[in-house]
């Protein structure tokens, strides 16, 4: 038999999970499945009918999200017109909670089973969007082991999955291979300083993230920083930047270098060729966690995003006393996190300096993120792929 799956998959990291999710399916026994709705490289290679590319549903923030609401909206009502006359077997969202929930909330009602895989972070912010998941989900999926009880509490059928980026990212890093690589000399002291992918993290967090470096290169002439770029556009926005704060030993990296494009993320080899890492909150530092390197974690919004986003959230912070996923996951202050006022060159120079000249709790958090990687790498397609097959089981 073979089985039709709505999908949408809003991000790269998305389509890549969500392709080898259609993989894993399609090597269970006895059934087919093909896939339609949105989505990118990956599904298409798994034979998926694309109607609309993944790309338009990359909007970074709620200005992003404003401007784009015309065009979300209209792919939004074309899908719901298309599995209105035709409805699939099963729904997966990957990721885009604001545009898959609803989606999810309409194919329900329809008697669409609908599951959504990675929680949206109702443990930091908006609790209360678990009624509408509640509504809207019939099985979500989750890859941080502690979302799992959140739900059982809410009477949500839930189950975990791990995290596909501890399938793929090596428990051992290879450093001199990544240093080869990268051109850098083997007995280097390396600092990763991963300002952000989005032009507003760059405007804010570069110029703290340099002027720390002036520091730490000052006292140490000798220090390597590497900078990566996702894209020409952010590289020319960091370049800008970089002119008014120059720092001696630094290397900004593209992902395309002279017309080769980097296998895997860029961001992922500057993080296996270096000792330490300096990382904007984010998925990078759940990144830098997986390659074992100790950190230290920094951001900063304006004013307006401040208010914007406790306006959107009803809380002027996050319901834990952290932000970055390492100590998120460790529930203790595991890496040093500098954020907003906190967030000076001289505080981050500080800490840098504090974790350099104590090399047994640098080895007590690479332990700690050897124990992380551990409990998160579980073959996650595989799980999901076993997860859908059993509701399809018990229809």
């Amino acid at each position: 038999m073979t089985r039709r799956i709505g999908l949408v998959a809003g991000e790269p990291s998305g389509d890549l999970i969500a392709a080898r999710v259609l993989q894993g399916l399609n090597a269970l026994p006895d059934e087919s499945y093909i896939a339609e709705g949105i989505g990118g490289p990956e599904l298409t290679q798994q034979k998926m009918h694309i109607w609309h590319d993944m790309h338009a549903l990359s909007v970074f923030g709620y200005v992003d999200a404003l401007k784009s609401l015309p065009k979300l909206w209209s792919i939004f009502n074309d899908l719901c017109r298309r599995w209105q006359h035709n409805p699939p077997d099963l729904f997966l969202g990957v990721d885009a909670p604001d545009f898959n929930l609803r989606l999810e909330k309409r194919l329900k009602k329809q008697g669409v089973p609908t599951v959504h895989f990675v929680s949206p972070s109702i443990w930091a912010w908006r609790y209360e969007r678990i009624h509408t998941i509640k509504a809207s989900v019939d099985l979500m999926l989750t890859v941080f082991p502690f979302e799992q009880s959140i739900y059982e509490k809410e009477g949500i059928p839930v189950k975990y999955v791990g995290h596909p980026l501890a399938d793929v990212i090596p428990m051992q890093p290879d450093q001199a291979a990544a240093r080869a690589l990268l051109h850098i000399a083997e007995k280097a002291e390396v600092l990763a300083i991963l300002p952000g992918s989005r032009a507003s993290e760059i405007k804010l967090m570069a110029p703290l993230f340099l002027e720390t470096a002036q520091r730490l290169v000052l006292q140490n002439p000798n220090l390597v920083c590497l900078v990566p770029m996702v894209n020409a556009q952010r590289y020319q926005e960091f370049m800008a930047i970089l002119k008014q704060y120059p720092v001696p030993g630094l290397h900004v990296l593209r992902q395309t270098e002279g017309g080769k494009q980097h296998a895997n993320p860029l961001s992922w080899s500057v993080l296996e060729a270096c000792d330490r890492a300096l990382v904007t909150s984010g998925t990078a530092t759940l990144e830098a966690a997986l390659f074992k390197r100790p950190m230290v974690i920094s951001y900063v919004l304006t004013p307006w995003m401040r208010r914007l986003m406790a306006w959107k959230s009803g809380q002027a912070k996050p319901y834990l006393p952290w932000v970055g996923l390492p100590n998120v996951l460790a529930n203790e202050s595991l890496v040093p996190e500098l954020l907003q006022d906190d967030a000076t060159p001289q505080a981050l120079f500080d800490a840098m300096t504090a974790m350099v000249q104590d090399p047994v709790r640098c080895r007590y958090i690479v332990d700690k993120f050897m124990t992380m990687h551990e409990t998160l790498r579980c073959d996650t397609p595989r799980r999901v792929a076993e997860a859908i097959a059993g509701l399809f089981n018990d229809k």
